[in-house]
């Protein structure tokens, strides 16, 4: 663990842990750390409430903790849909009149998939089966449909933009653009980019649930490692990058952690159970 700053470490009153899943919480393979059981049952035993936040949709984090997810909360979709204890605290659905537009500028991009992130299921106008294999390790219920411009009966949250060649220099300058139509476009990751709307993020998504449940940042740690994490980091006063995190992120956060190939996120949490 490293410092930026003087500040002890001691941690008092921690309420709750927030993560980002990917690149974060969950190591390059996507698994979760074996000693995660152990860990959750201590945070439990404390009343300290574990709460994945993620771009993906819900279904794509909630399978990853089986019995326990009805004691949790989840961020999905960048803060676009938040549920605690399987119940539904917020959901921010896109505006069907921008999608279309939007779907035909990222056709214009050489080697950029669109994925239709909606609270049913995740829609794609691609066949190509290895896409959507590698898709289904984030998006649990997919659809090939033949026109994403077409208008369909699910909540759709977010547009994602994969690219094979990196989205913050390939999708995000041709893309930007949109931000006009009082939208978010943000990297969230090195293969990806999401669009949703103004002032969806996982920061806010974070203070509707801290709000909720009398939470403060002051009582608040965690952990992330791309752009859309920032705000989430600002709203947490014990607020970590890993090692593997964007410069940026790093510089967003006031602590870090060792990278999510060493389950950073589980050795601090253990740190801090240890010592306080």
């Amino acid at each position: 663990m490293e410092f930026k700053d003087t500040e002890k470490y001691c941690m008092d009153n921690i309420r709750m842990i927030v993560t980002d899943m990917d690149g974060t919480f969950l190591n390059s393979e996507h698994q979760v750390s074996p000693d995660f059981p152990e860990v959750y049952a201590e945070l439990k035993k404390r009343n300290i409430l574990f709460v994945p936040a993620s771009g993906r949709q819900m279904l794509g984090i909630t399978k990853y903790f089986g019995d326990i997810e009805n004691e949790m909360a989840f961020i999905a979709e960048n803060g676009g849909y938040v549920i605690y204890k399987n119940q539904e605290l917020f959901a921010d659905k896109m505006e069907q009149q921008h999608i279309a537009e939007i779907i035909r500028s990222i056709r214009a991009i050489s080697g950029a998939t669109a994925v239709l992130s909606g609270k049913k299921k995740a829609y794609v106008e691609t066949d190509n089966q290895d896409f959507i294999s590698y898709i289904s390790q984030f998006y649990t219920d997919n659809e090939i449909v033949e026109d994403l411009t077409v208008r369909n009966d699910d909540s759709i949250f977010k547009i994602a933009v994969y690219h094979p060649e990196g989205s913050e220099l390939n999708v995000y300058p041709l893309l930007k653009e949109f931000e006009k139509y009082n939208l978010e476009v943000v990297v969230s990751g090195k293969y990806w980019l999401d669009i949703m709307n103004k002032n969806i993020n996982k920061g806010n998504a974070l203070e509707k649930l801290q709000t909720a449940l009398d939470i403060t940042p002051q009582q608040t740690m965690a952990f992330g490692d791309y752009m859309n994490d920032i705000e989430m980091l600002k709203n947490s006063k014990y607020s970590y990058a890993m090692k593997n995190a964007h410069p940026s992120v790093k510089q967003a956060a006031s602590f870090e952690a060792c990278s999510n190939d060493n389950f950073g996120v589980l050795k601090i949490i253990k740190d801090y159970l240890n010592t306080n």
